[in-house]
Parts: C-alpha cells; structure tokens; sequence
C-alpha cells in the first residue's frame, strides 16, 4: 500500500499529510477546498494543505463538489490504494468510497462513538471531558459512523483551550493514521462496528453558543470560554 490520495483541508490535516510525505508514501494527489476569501480584503487565500502541497511539490486538486463525475474520474486515474481523509469538508460519494482496494480512511478527532460531527474539539472542551483522542476508522455514508480501525486517547488538562488541544490531537492524528497503513497493509489491522447506542454529537457552533449565561457555574463558564478560544470567542 504506497499509492496514497489524500483529502482534507484545514490546520489539523497537515501534520498527517507531512506524516506521510516524510515517511515516502506516494502521494499521487492531494485534494483539498477551492481557495476561499478570507480576511478583511476578502482576497483568495488556499487552505493550509494545499499550502503545504505546493511547498512540497504535490500534485493538488479542488473541486468544487468532489461527487462530480469529472473529478472523479480523475481520481480513478490515479489508481490510489487508499483515499486518507482527514477534516476535507465535502461529503463522499458512494463511488469514492469503494474506489480505492483499501478504502477511504479517515482520521477523526474524538474517541468515537462520541462527538460525531464537524466540531469534536470545541465540545469536548465545552463539555467539561477529562479525555478525548483521535480514531481511524472506515468511512461509509453516514456522519463519523464507519467501522474504527484504532484510536489514540489525549488527556484534557483544566487550562486547555481548543487551541492548544488541536494541537495535541493532530500530531496525535498522524501518529495514528501511520499505524493504521501499516496494519492495514500487513492485514493485522483491527475492525469494530461502532456501538450507536453510546453515540454523542458535535455539531457545528451557532451564534448562541458563545453566549454566556452568568447565572451558570463557573466551571460551566469556565469550560464555555475555553471551548470558544481561540475561535469563535464567547460574549
């Protein structure tokens, strides 16, 4: 298994696709969000990954919807033996999940079943858990509902916020999704249904999230602020 596409976006994917750029992995694609505006100017600015991508001299592609039948064409001509995903920001088609021998894998950061969904460091925090961590797992049709590969635990500590817990779970991510090509590929790597009954979820934060309610506990406020920091704040 040395054929590898893989998709993601933001902060937290670039330590994973690092991770198998410098173990020699042959990246034959790195897939990630068109270039969005961002800042006051409102310029177009590429997404962390397809920064690293073209630092690095990968070959990077952005559709605009990945279940389009042009681009996925384009990545059956790639010939990946696995699809790594890791926090990409499109839904996949049932096409792509079964085009790669070796499937779509995903790195997720929570200890699944809990926190399915977009924002699984924010509400670990939010939520006052002493401990969180990061899973490989299958990925299906459903939100975060895939048979898990392996999972790493991370210790929350009282003073921290999103920030600093993002990054102890990416690293933490890479480490993990390393492990789960190398099991995978010598067939030892392990599969387990997820129980839905324990599922919990984090969805994406709303404007009354980050409202502060002063008449709750202050390690409730306390849990709130550190959840919203650094983004997108409470008030």
């Amino acid at each position: 298994m040395r054929r590898v596409v893989f998709m993601g976006t933001p902060d937290f994917a670039v330590p994973t696709l690092a991770s198998l750029h410098e173990n020699k992995y042959q990246l034959v694609g790195v897939v990630t969000q068109p270039d969005r505006p961002k800042g006051r100017g409102q310029k177009l600015a590429a997404s962390p990954v397809k920064e690293f991508a073209l630092a690095h001299g990968l070959p990077v592609y952005q559709p605009e919807r990945a279940k389009e039948p042009a681009f996925v064409s384009q990545l059956r001509a790639l010939a990946p033996d696995v699809i790594v995903v890791v926090a990409y920001g499109q839904i996949l088609s049932a096409e792509i999940l079964t085009l790669p021998p070796y499937g779509c894998i995903n790195v997720h950061a929570s200890l699944l079943p809990k926190y399915r969904g977009a924002a699984p460091i924010h509400w670990a925090v939010i939520n006052g858990e002493t401990v969180t961590g990061v899973t490989t797992m299958h990925m299906d049709r459903g939100m975060d509902t895939g048979d898990m590969i392996l999972k790493a635990e991370v210790p929350i500590t009282c003073t921290d916020t999103t920030g600093s817990l993002h990054d102890k779970l990416a690293p933490a991510g890479a480490r993990l999704l390393l492990q789960t090509l190398q099991q995978a590929a010598a067939g030892t790597a392990p599969r387990e249904k997820q129980d839905g009954t324990q599922a919990t979820y984090a969805p994406l934060l709303k404007r009354e999230h980050e409202r502060l309610d002063w008449g709750r506990t202050a390690q409730v406020l306390d849990c709130q602020i550190r959840g919203l920091n650094p983004w997108p704040g409470a008030f």
